[in-house]
């Protein structure tokens, strides 16, 4: 009965990825992964240049009317139509709810009686009085203010952020490759925020220094395990760019976990604010910012921070040395398997030395003679002719009467 092998279960990428068997070259890869780079930050630059960002009353300046109310899921669309259909042109009207029992209304600057036929629209919508209604005008000077203190803040963070890896790492390189990462995802976050068109608030800034934070986490893990791999790397049969490809490669799992895990709660955070609250308020701004942030923070620690580490120390002097080293002993090695691959070529059948003579010990059988004139008969020992070709030469034996003479 013929058996069959059961063939090996063939292992789907997922799993492969999941027990970490699998190797992929990222850094080999830079050049393609630099050029998706260059065109998602081309998408973003031109998204700012030409639809610009939706800025909020806090960097604008504007009116802004609060009133009190029961809160609901048709708050802020009643209101929105209570102020639009007040009359006054251009509004721009952004509402947001405070707590449960207090509506937010943001508009443009307005004059005196644009401020008295908005209040009272909102006052009827409320059921309330006019003057229960609260306002309060912010001007654009406050909001170039905040501006200006966001900005600088910015810059300290990437500054401390640069030194800080410079002497943990003592590697002025990885800072480098670090903060281009930053500044990736946060040219990305700017740019899908203009083609989104959601309003650039407070709330804005603070998703967008977390994401800031939450890339330079991924990034230094990296880095770390890229250290840790390149250690005595003279010593290794390997150069700078595959010691660090075999690094990302050992912290893919555990950078793709991490970034689902932070970006669930995330998400749930913007269906809340888009579904919920009908894309007006913190929520939204705040979850689109940490949602694009974050993919974006995981893509450059990964696809751009350390290709651009790698190919900025292999142009080392060092790092020269050791690859040209690397390649003289595989010149070596190919020549050696060259050589002994062609005096195994050399000796072949037709060289080889005639079997003609017979091998030691294999020898035609001799019948053993036998005296004609005995008269016994002969020994019951007397050994018999072996079957086959290989027959030995037996002494021969003479007859009982011949050894009695």
């Amino acid at each position: 009965m013929r058996t069959t092998t059961p063939q090996p279960k063939r292992q789907t990428f997922a799993h492969r990825l999941y027990t970490g068997d699998f190797e992929f070259e990222f850094v080999a890869n830079r050049r393609r992964w630099y050029i998706i780079s260059a065109i998602v930050l081309l998408i973003s630059v031109l998204a700012v240049a030409v639809r610009g960002l939706n800025l909020g009353i806090e960097f604008e300046g504007g009116s802004v009317f609060q009133a009190p109310v029961q809160v609901s899921s048709q708050t802020i669309p009643e209101f929105t139509r209570a102020a639009v259909d007040s009359g006054v042109p251009d509004l721009g009207v952004q509402v947001s709810t405070v707590g449960d029992h207090t509506v937010r209304v943001q508009t443009r600057s307005l004059e005196t009686p644009e401020v008295v036929d908005v209040r009272q629209a909102i006052a009827e919508q409320a059921g309330i009085n006019s003057d229960d209604v609260a306002y309060s005008l912010i001007g654009p000077s406050w909001g170039q203010q905040i501006t200006q203190q966001a900005l600088i803040a910015l810059a300290v963070f990437l500054v401390l952020v640069g030194i800080l890896i410079a002497i943990y790492f003592r590697e002025w390189k990885m800072s480098v490759a670090a903060l281009v990462a930053l500044m990736h995802d946060l040219v990305v976050t700017i740019g899908l925020y203009a083609l989104v068109g959601f309003t650039v608030s407070p709330a804005t800034m603070i998703a967008v220094l977390t994401i800031l934070g939450y890339s330079l986490y991924d990034t230094v893990v990296v880095f770390d395990m890229v250290r840790v791999q390149t250690r005595d790397l003279k010593n290794q049969s390997r150069t700078y760019s595959q010691a660090a490809n075999a690094a990302v490669n050992q912290v893919l799992v555990r950078s793709i976990n991490t970034t689902i895990i932070a970006v669930l709660p995330v998400l749930a955070i913007l269906v809340a604010g888009v579904v919920v609250l009908g894309g007006e308020g913190a929520l939204a701004d705040l979850g689109l910012a940490m949602l694009i942030g974050m993919i974006s923070g995981a893509y450059s620690s990964i696809f751009l921070a350390t290709p651009m580490l790698a190919q900025m120390r292999e142009r080392e002097p060092e790092m020269v040395r050791h690859r040209a080293s690397l390649e003289k002993s595989r010149r070596k090695a190919r020549a050696r398997v060259t050589t002994v691959a062609a005096a195994s070529t050399d000796i072949g059948p037709a060289s080889a030395p005639s079997m003609a003579v017979p091998s030691a010990g294999v020898l035609d059988y001799v019948e053993p003679e036998v005296d004609a004139g005995a008269d016994d008969e002969p020994a019951a020992d007397q050994p018999e002719p072996p079957a086959g070709g290989d027959r030995r030469v037996q002494p021969s034996k003479s007859s009982r009467s011949s050894r009695k003479k």
